[in-house]
């Protein structure tokens, strides 16, 4: 029989900050893998990867992502207040190793794009860069931030201006296959999987059970 932990809150605190970080980064579940691309106002390209990136909003369309606090130099952030522009673009299983090393502390003028093999793309007359090797590309302008109290956070809130990807991975009602784009998660803060699609439902309603609408 499998043993059962339990960790409250006294314990929580307790453990060692690495250990705990990994803890509570993986204890919520497959997160969303992303890289986030900007320019600076001087012409420096910026590329920094984040696991928080989430819908907020379809009409109109918009999401967000949390930025940590800007006690430190956060180029992320200076990039997109400066410019109000940024870019999402998924992680695939052919680009995760790059991804990763993103999140190394670079200096300012040190592009992650030529730091780590990523190529940059301009498309649609965006400002900010793409990276090419992304299957799917969302191009964002700044919207607002919120100041989260309790731990410094910030949740910045972006407004999408447009969307680029693979034909095939598009369904006819809307829905973008991810397995198709070869899209990854993450686990925590340093492990990245490949999810495969169990089943689609049908909208649920309160007096029938929803039925596979998987193809």
């Amino acid at each position: 029989m499998k043993k059962i932990l339990h960790f409250d809150d006294d314990a929580i605190i307790a453990m060692d900050k690495r250990y705990r970080a990994n803890f509570i980064n993986s204890v919520t579940g497959y997160k969303s893998a992303n890289l986030i691309g900007t320019i600076s106002k001087d012409d420096h390209e910026n590329l920094a990867i984040f696991s928080s990136i989430t819908h907020i909003g379809s009409n109109p369309a918009m999401l967000g992502f949390i930025m940590r606090p800007t006690t430190v130099p956060r180029h992320t952030y200076t990039n997109i207040k400066a410019t109000r522009s940024f870019t999402v673009n998924h992680i695939n299983t052919e680009i995760v190793l790059p991804s990763h090393q993103t999140a190394a502390a670079y200096e300012e003028n040190v592009s992650e794009f030529d730091a780590t093999g990523l190529e940059t793309e301009y498309l649609n007359n965006w400002s900010a860069p793409f990276v090419k090797q992304a299957h799917i590309k969302i191009a964002c302008e700044y919207v607002n931030e919120y100041k989260i109290e309790e731990n410094e956070t910030i949740l910045m809130i972006g407004a999408v201006k447009g969307v680029t990807l693979p034909d095939n991975c598009l369904q006819e009602d809307g829905w973008i296959d991810l397995e198709t784009s070869m899209g990854v998660a993450i686990n925590g803060l340093d492990a990245y999987a490949f999810p495969k699609i169990i089943d689609r439902f049908s909208y649920a309603k309160p007096d029938k059970l929803p039925t596979s609408i998987k193809k």
